[in-house]
C-alpha cells in the first residue's frame, strides 16, 4: 500500500519566468516604486479634481454622477480583458507603454470640450485605455514579491507618496490657473506614465513547469472563493464613491479653501502612507482576512461620522481613518492573493479586481448622485451599509475557501 502511494505522488506547478528564474532585474524595488509614482499621481488629479472640472463646466450633479460612473464601467470592460491580454505577451510593460500613450491622447483632447456629450466620450474612454496601467504594475510588483521575496508595502507606498504629492500641487496651482490645471495636470501625468513605461521591470512571461511534491494547483480564475473574496472587498471599498464625487464639492459649499481641501485629501493618503511603510511588519502580525475585517468595520464608523457637522479638524481625523478603510484592505487582499493565485494568471487576477472594484464603484457613484441630490450629506449612511454588507461577504469567502494547503487553502 506504501508503494503505491509512493507511486501515486502527485505533482506540483512551479512558475518560471520565461527569461531567467533565478535574478530579479537591477534595482527591481526602485523601478516598481516609479511605477507605482506615476499611475497614482494621476488619480491624484482625477479623483478629487475631476469632479471639480465637471462642474466649473456648469454640469449637474446627475451629470457629474454619470459622467465618472461611465469612467468606472469603461475600466471595467477594459481591465480584465487586458489582464488577459497582458497575460499572453512576452512582455507585460508594452500594454503599460500602449495605455499610458492612448491616455495622453485623451487629455489633450480635453481641453477642446466644453459640452457635456462630448466630454462624457472622452472621459469614458480616458477610463477605458487607462485602465490596464495600475493592475498590471501591481502585477509586476507581485510577481517580485512571490519571486525574489521583495515587500509589497515598501513598492506601492510610493504611489501614494506621488498621488499625495500631486494633490497638494495641483489644489496650489488651482489658485494661480483657476480651472485649467486640471486638464493640464492631467496631461503632465499622462506624459510620466509613457515614460515610466520603459523603465519598469521587464520580467517575461512566466512558464508552468511540473513538480512531482504536490498536487497540481488548480486554475485561478476558476475559484470560487477568491472571486467571493474580491467581490466582497470590492463592495466595502465602494463605500468610497460618494466621497470620491462629492467630498471636495461638499468642502467647498462649507467654505474650505483649495488649499485646505487638498490637506484634507492628502492627510488620507499620508495615513494610507504610513500603513504601507509598515505593511510588512504589519503583515507579519495580522493575517489578511483580519486586515479586510478591521478595515470593513473602520468604514461603517467613517461613513456614519461623515454626515456630521464637522469642522476642519474633524474631517482631518476622519480622513486619516483612509489607513484602515482602504489601506488594510487593500494590502489584505493582495497579501491573500500572493498566497493563492497562480503567477501566469497574476495579470488576469488584478484584472479581474479591477472589473469588481469599477461594477461596484460605478454603481455606488450612479446611486451616490441620485441620493446626494434628494437627501445631501444623509447619504453617506448608505455608505456604511455597503461596508457592512462588504464585511460579510468577505467573512463568507474564508468559509468557501479549500482547506487543503495544495489548493492554496
Amino acid at each position: 500500500m506504501l508503494g503505491k502511494l509512493k507511486l501515486q505522488q502527485p505533482t506540483r506547478e512551479i512558475v518560471i519566468p520565461s527569461n531567467t528564474a533565478q535574478t530579479a532585474p537591477r534595482f527591481f524595488q526602485l523601478r516598481c516604486a516609479i511605477a507605482y509614482g506615476a499611475p497614482l499621481g494621476v488619480n491624484g488629479v482625477i479623483l478629487p479634481y475631476l469632479p471639480v472640472w465637471l462642474d466649473g463646466l456648469a454640469f449637474t450633479e446627475f451629470e457629474i454622477g454619470i459622467a465618472l460612473a461611465s469612467q468606472l464601467f469603461l475600466r471595467v470592460a477594459a481591465a480584465p480583458v487586458a489582464g488577459l491580454l497582458a497575460d499572453r505577451m512576452t512582455e507585460r510593460t508594452l500594454m503599460l507603454a500602449w495605455s499610458g500613450a492612448l491616455s495622453l491622447l485623451t487629455a489633450f483632447a480635453m481641453f477642446f470640450t466644453r459640452d457635456f456629450w462630448p466630454v462624457l466620450i472622452i472621459v469614458a474612454i480616458q477610463a477605458a485605455v487607462f485602465a490596464p496601467y495600475a493592475p498590471i504594475v501591481e502585477s509586476i510588483a507581485v510577481s517580485g514579491v512571490r519571486r525574489w521575496g521583495f515587500q509589497y508595502g515598501s513598492m506601492r507606498v510610493w504611489g501614494s507618496v506621488g498621488f499625495v504629492a500631486v494633490t497638494l500641487l495641483v489644489g496650489e496651482m488651482r489658485g494661480f490657473l483657476g480651472l485649467q490645471a486640471i486638464p493640464s495636470a492631467i496631461a503632465v501625468g499622462f506624459l510620466l506614465t509613457v515614460a515610466v513605461a520603459f523603465a519598469a521591470p521587464r520580467l517575461g512571461r512566466a512558464v508552468i513547469r511540473p513538480d512531482p511534491d504536490r498536487m497540481p494547483q488548480p486554475s485561478s480564475l476558476k475559484r470560487l472563493d477568491l472571486h467571493v473574496l474580491m467581490i466582497g472587498a470590492s463592495v466595502a471599498q465602494a463605500g468610497h464613491g460618494m466621497f470620491y464625487t462629492f467630498g471636495t464639492i461638499h468642502w467647498q459649499q462649507v467654505g474650505f479653501s483649495s488649499g485646505s481641501i487638498g490637506v484634507l485629501w492628502s492627510a488620507a493618503v499620508v495615513s494610507e502612507i504610513l500603513v504601507f511603510f509598515a505593511a510588512g511588519w504589519i503583515a507579519r502580525r495580522i493575517s489578511p482576512w483580519t486586515l479586510m475585517r478591521i478595515g470593513c468595520a473602520v468604514a461603517v464608523l467613517r461613513w456614519t461620522l461623515f454626515p456630521m457637522p464637522l469642522d476642519f479638524w474633524g474631517y482631518l481625523v476622519l480622513q486619516a481613518t483612509h489607513a484602515f478603510t482602504f489601506a488594510f484592505v487593500h494590502i489584505g487582499i493582495q497579501h491573500r492573493l500572493v498566497e493563492a493565485v497562480r503567477e501566469d494568471q497574476e495579470a488576469s487576477m488584478q484584472g479581474a479586481y479591477v472589473f469588481y472594484n469599477g461594477v461596484f464603484l460605478g454603481l455606488s457613484t450612479v446611486l451616490s448622485g441620485v441620493l446626494y441630490r434628494q437627501f445631501g450629506l444623509t447619504s453617506y449612511v448608505a455608505m456604511s451599509v455597503l461596508a457592512l454588507v462588504g464585511l460579510s461577504i468577505i467573512a463568507f469567502a474564508a468559509k468557501l475557501q479549500p482547506q487543503r494547503s495544495a489548493s492554496g487553502g
